[in-house]
């Protein structure tokens, strides 16, 4: 187990299964901001939490990626992790979402170097994406802010429970781009993912 500390009131854990209520009460209590630009957000349930809890167990057991729960004085506000990473094509791909009371401090932007920095430096993967709703401007500001380049938009690529398509702006970083010093935050400050 891991826990990598943003700064002395932040911090990212692996999701346990004891997450489960705490992390419900989260979404639920953030579903109406999170539904606008997260697909799984209008019917989640407690039954689904734990199933994506699960979802993340099993990723970081099988070695094909992680689910981390973002802390903050003590309380989960948001996860990030490796939803998918493939071995055989050295890439990745990082996804997270912030509950709206913790947003704008700057925490996804230091967790999601982190990761990249973990993906980049420590697996020697070749490739990380982030993808985003094109009018998500905080989401996007995330891969902005590292340096991550622009690549273009995936039209109505994702499905919404309402029925509407969202096109996702895609943002990439290759290891070649990375800088060596990745800053506060980085893998380097202890990082280390184990089951």
């Amino acid at each position: 187990m891991f826990i990598h500390r943003l700064d002395e009131q932040r911090w990212l854990r692996p999701i346990e299964e004891a997450d489960a209520e705490e992390l419900y009460e989260r979404t639920a209590a953030n579903r109406e901001m999170l539904a606008e630009w997260m697909p799984w957000a209008p019917e989640a349930t407690i039954e689904s939490t734990r199933d994506f809890i699960r979802s993340g167990r099993k990723l970081l057991a099988d070695n094909e990626g992680f689910q981390a729960v973002i802390v903050c004085d003590g309380r989960i506000v948001g996860c990030i992790g490796f939803p998918r990473v493939s071995w055989a094509d050295r890439s990745c791909e990082i996804g997270y979402w912030l509950a709206h009371e913790a947003q704008g401090q700057g925490t996804v932007t230091l967790a999601a170097r982190a990761l990249t920095d973990h993906a980049l430096r420590v697996w020697k993967l070749n490739r990380v994406t982030i993808r985003a709703g094109v009018g998500n401007v905080r989401s996007r500001a995330i891969p902005e802010r590292l340096g991550f380049t622009f690549e273009g938009v995936l039209r109505q690529v994702e499905r919404h429970h309402d029925g509407r398509y969202v096109d996702l702006a895609v943002y990439s970083m290759l290891a070649s781009e990375w800088p060596t010093s990745a800053g506060p935050g980085s893998a380097s400050d202890g990082l280390v993912v184990d089951a």
